[in-house]
């Protein structure tokens, strides 16, 4: 009698860290799944970026320093690897493409110009589905973080490798309320 109650306390312990470490994985592919949403995002930015800046270009020729920035934040976000990086990188361009519309806001034709406004709208709807792809990746990493730390998961965790992630953060500076002056 004894051996069945042994038996049957190892049968459900091997139920409980097999439903743990398949949490643990569910939750490591969900957010492998979810930083892809990003890239794919932040791909579609990168690619909107240089026709915006080329048309930007032909009303503001004299507007040097703004274009060059743009295009070295761009390269510095294509280039990062990790969140965190990609992170810092993105908000400098985020920066670059503030200063961008801000010229754009000094010439009227421009404002009007179709190709503009498309390109415009476009890089306002990639920007929406980048903030709503970061929402959702955070979520991910805040679960799998605090599982990853939650005991007695942390047990199964550090035995399979389980590492935490990096959430893709905002820059101080985007924090900061926008100044409107007059």
């Amino acid at each position: 009698m004894a051996g069945w109650i042994i038996l049957g306390i190892i049968v459900v312990v091997g139920f409980l860290l097999v439903g743990m470490y398949n949490q643990l994985v569910q939750l490591r592919v969900r957010t492998d799944s979810a930083w892809s949403d990003i890239d794919v995002q932040l791909k579609r930015r990168h690619d909107l970026i240089p026709n915006l800046v080329e048309t930007v270009k032909g009303y503001a020729a004299h507007e040097k320093g703004t274009f060059e920035n743009i295009a070295k934040y761009r390269s510095m976000a294509m280039q990062a690897t990790t969140p965190a990086d990609k992170a810092e990188a993105e908000n400098q361009l985020t920066g670059a493409l503030k200063s961008l519309f801000a010229v754009a806001e000094n010439y009227p034709q421009l404002k009007a110009n179709e190709e503009f406004l498309q390109l415009q709208a476009s890089l306002s709807q990639t920007e929406d589905s980048i903030q709503n792809s970061r929402r959702y990746y955070n979520a991910v990493v805040r679960d799998l973080n605090t599982r990853i730390q939650s005991f007695p998961t942390n047990i199964l965790a550090g035995m399979f490798g389980f590492q935490q992630r990096q959430f893709f953060e905002t820059a101080a500076a985007e924090r900061e309320p926008v100044a409107v002056k007059f």
